[in-house]
């Protein structure tokens, strides 16, 4: 028996969304090239399979988080979580994806050799301990940005104290039974405005509990336009509407970035609109952030105001002193009494899955990546790692990358090249990271994002149509991507002086 490891032209990690998607489109466009799919997970699904708590759904709409190549099929525009996990398994399905699929493999390291020219990854088998080698020729990292063993999890001070349960969604108990009971939800983000007005239903009553103000904004879950092209073939009507819903999401993104205090005055408008003119808006829905520095909250339908309005969930905004053996006592001195405490208290974030990522054997740190068409990135040979957008959909970006990793595959295979590398230019200029937001759990986990620059090709535009530019249309062979032949030297990584992170990590502690 041969104690060569199995090697393949492209090795994807990652079997969520992104490692679907991209393992589709690669497959389709290079049929004969060898793929393989590490994933950690009994299932594919990633996010959509390892989130089960109440009400757990998607605020981006379906119409652009759904795949080009399979257009969403169902009503509901706002899909939940077990939908669109089976919407991703079926995608998989449909383009003979699963049998590429390893389950239950962990991803410890991958390795670049030079001389070899190709890419050693390490897994282990989940539940066994078995080491698993694989080699490919190119590496893409579709394991999103976050870990999966653990979220965010503070240290409250008595929480050993209190005698009722406390679950983090992350890790929801399959037998929580909250019907009946005082339910405390801690936290402020997406999480939480899910999990609200799904725990009203059957809960006695439900507290959400914030240190600070986030942005909330009602979202149809049947998007209209969508019931008014009915009448139009189905490829059509959907076309029409994931270009609307596009074309929205860029506007409102970009709103915010420019304009953010009418994009603020807008959202309070709505709010009040929806909660009456009596409400303490100062106190529960004044953000000290302007819109998209953190991302905008999402109530399906309204249901996390109707919760409110109708007496079953109440707002509290203050901060943690300490829980005690009933409840938790607040800064503030009140106490709020509690049989389930939910900390819906954020991630933490995770490049590669966690891997250790080496070249020729030195390991790299994910902060010292600077992104090159927010695909590729600067030093980092045959590899790509994606990342979606943080302001519109995750799986527009994607589809944007993978179709330009096609483009470049194509190319090199054109002209004889087995290698790429973005070798970099004269300076950066000043580096911020990738994933553009201010959010506590991405200030927490600075260490683990790459960075962008400046000036293209290094910045992350946050824009589809400026990305689907740079990406499908301008030429793939630049000044800075270098290609080689197999075995022949990679040049240097280029820069002309340290550069200077407005993202280290003592500028970003969480206050």
């Amino acid at each position: 028996m041969s104690d060569t490891p199995d090697h393949f032209d492209i090795l994807i990690v990652g079997a969520g969304l992104s490692g679907v998607g991209a393992a589709v489109t690669l497959k389709r466009k290079f049929p004969g090239k060898s793929f393989a799919i590490l994933e950690q997970r009994e299932r594919v699904g990633g996010t959509w399979d390892l989130f089960r708590y109440p009400g757990v759904r998607c605020d981006s709409d379906m119409y652009t988080l759904g795949y080009r190549f399979k257009p969403w099929g169902g009503k509901e525009a706002i899909a939940d979580g077990d939908k669109i996990r089976d919407y991703i398994e079926e995608a998989a399905r449909e383009n003979e994806i699963l049998p590429l699929i390893r389950f239950g493999h962990k991803l410890l390291s991958a390795d670049w050799s030079t001389e070899e020219a190709k890419w050693t990854l390490k897994s282990e088998k989940v539940g066994t301990g078995e080491e698993v080698t694989l080699t490919g020729t190119m590496v893409v990292f579709c394991s999103g940005y976050y870990r999966y063993d653990r979220g965010n999890d503070p240290k409250f001070d008595g929480k050993d104290e209190f005698e009722g349960t406390i679950a983090h969604p992350q890790f929801w108990p399959d037998d929580l039974d909250y019907e009946g009971k005082r339910v405390v939800v801690i936290g402020s983000g997406a999480t939480a405005i899910t999990l609200v007005p799904t725990l009203a239903e059957k809960a006695a009553h439900t507290t959400m509990l914030q240190r600070s103000p986030a942005y909330v904004v009602t979202r149809p879950s049947v998007d209209p336009m969508s019931k008014r092209l009915r009448f139009l073939p189905k490829k059509v009507g959907h076309k029409l509407t994931r270009w609307k819903a596009l074309v929205m999401q860029q506007i409102i993104y970009g709103m915010s970035r420019r304009r953010p205090d009418r994009v603020k005055k807008l959202i309070d408008k709505w709010t009040r609109k929806e909660l009456g003119p009596d409400y303490d808006y100062e106190t529960h829905f004044t953000p000290r952030y302007n819109p998209w520095d953190e991302r905008i909250c999402v109530s399906k339908d309204g249901d996390f105001f109707e919760a409110i309005r109708q007496g079953k969930a109440e707002m509290v905004t203050d901060a943690v002193e300490r829980f005690t053996k009933t409840g938790i006592k607040l800064e503030s001195g009140r106490e709020i009494e509690a049989d389930i405490i939910v900390t819906a208290t954020g991630l933490e974030l995770v490049s590669f899955g966690g891997a250790d990522v080496r070249l020729d054997g030195a390991s790299i740190e994910p902060s010292d990546l600077i992104s090159y068409r927010s695909i590729l990135f600067a030093g980092l040979p045959n590899a790509a790692v994606v990342f979606g957008y943080a302001g519109a959909s995750w799986t527009l970006k994607l589809e944007l990358g993978v179709r330009y990793l096609c483009r470049l595959i194509s190319h090199m295979d054109r002209v004889g090249k087995q290698v790429f590398l973005p070798v970099g230019v004269d300076d950066y200029g000043h580096k911020k990271m990738l994933l553009d937001l201010t959010a506590g759990y991405v200030k927490r986990g600075s260490k683990w994002i790459p960075r962008q620059g400046e000036e293209k090709p290094w910045d992350n535009p946050q824009n589809y149509f400026v990305d689907y530019r740079r990406l499908l249309i301008e030429p793939v062979d630049d000044d800075v991507l270098a290609l080689r032949e197999a075995g022949e030297p990679l040049p240097e990584l280029l820069r002309s002086a340290p550069v200077q992170d407005q993202t280290a990590p003592s500028e970003l502690s969480d206050a």
